[in-house]
């Protein structure tokens, strides 16, 4: 509330006792708020608060120290607004970018889309002989080292190897034949 903004209905007096008293102690009180108060991020909207206060204060009774009271309402003001922000689980940030959303979830299209591609996979795994199929469930989903199938199972690693190998092959094969591509 700049003195310019004031009520026409306003006697004159208070116009210039605003002006004088309390408006003239702006960039002391702002500059108070920035340094003891770090935390309020509008000090410009405390200022205005306290303005519209000390102006309320004044309508109602002759105030002796504006300065002092201006400062007095303007701190408590502000420590008010810390209070709450303390409170609230709710918290400003700068760079919305940075945060982490939930709403990056695939959509119910590529979901439903997710779900027959892995039942495509599993009929495709469960299409292969037994053998093949357990070694391939070790070796390519499960990601068991070569070394210890072909002990589990006692087997040679070149076994091993080539049974992954061939299982890999028939699981390609069965994707073309089912999705109809070369």
């Amino acid at each position: 509330m700049s003195p310019s903004s004031e009520s026409p209905c306003a006697p004159p007096s208070s116009h210039r006792w605003f002006t004088d008293e309390v408006y003239s102690h702006d960039a002391q009180l702002k500059a108070h708020l920035r340094g003891s108060f770090p935390r309020v991020r509008d000090v410009d909207d405390v200022v205005q608060e306290s303005y519209l206060r000390i102006w309320q204060a004044h309508a109602s009774q002759p105030i002796q120290c504006a300065r002092a009271l201006l400062f007095t309402i303007a701190r408590r003001l502000a420590l008010n607004l810390i209070r709450r922000e303390n409170r609230s689980p709710l918290r400003a940030v700068a760079d919305l970018d940075s945060l982490c959303v939930l709403a990056s979830a695939p959509d119910a299209a590529s979901s439903a889309t997710r779900a027959q591609e892995i039942e495509l996979l599993a009929a495709a795994v469960e299409s292969l002989p037994a053998r093949c199929r357990e070694i391939f469930i070790l070796r390519k989903l499960q990601q068991v080292p070569q070394k210890e199938i072909a002990l589990r199972l006692g087997l040679s690693e070149g076994t091993v190897a080539q049974q992954a190998s061939k299982g890999l092959q028939r699981i390609a094969e069965y994707f073309r034949i089912h999705l109809d591509r070369p």
